[in-house]
């Protein structure tokens, strides 16, 4: 069972779950899947503007730790080499730290002003024919896609 859980599943079988969770979301609750609401339900609850944490922060929590099951179960890292290109080029683990926090903040941010996160608009957004989602979504891909040559440039 170890060994298996270090191999990727075949992505037309993770398409097939992720199409499963969003419809399921949809057909059970009526809400959209995204792990920005998530994040803002802790918030929310931490400075008491919600009674109670949302279904949203432990959809979270089960990301969170699904992911800390799937690392402990599988008994060693599934990365080899760090953060790639980030790590061989920084080197410092202090430096790439506070790099990937930034980042992190920064992601945070430009979520929240576009109405979700890429999981949110992509998955549930796009399934809802949302207007708004599928603009987003087009923004991540060609800003993704942009970055990319950008740094295949630059290395």
């Amino acid at each position: 069972m170890i060994d298996s859980l270090l191999q990727r599943p075949p992505a037309p079988l993770v398409g097939v779950l992720l199409g499963l969770v969003v419809v399921a979301a949809y057909a059970l609750i009526n809400e959209r899947v995204g792990v920005i609401g998530g994040i803002s339900d802790f918030v929310e609850r931490a400075s008491a503007r919600r009674p109670a944490l949302g279904w949203k922060a432990w959809f979270v929590v089960g990301v969170l730790g699904g992911g800390l099951a799937f690392r402990l179960l599988a008994g060693g890292s599934s990365v080899q080499h760090g953060y790639g290109w980030l790590t061989r080029n920084i080197g410092s683990d202090v430096v790439v730290g506070a790099v990937l926090v930034v980042a992190g903040g920064l992601i945070g941010y430009g979520s929240k002003a576009a109405g979700g996160c890429t999981s949110g608009n992509g998955l549930g957004g796009c399934s809802a024919g949302s207007p708004a989602s599928l603009v987003a979504t087009g923004t991540f891909m060609a800003t993704a896609i942009a970055a990319s040559f950008v740094i295949k440039a630059v290395t």
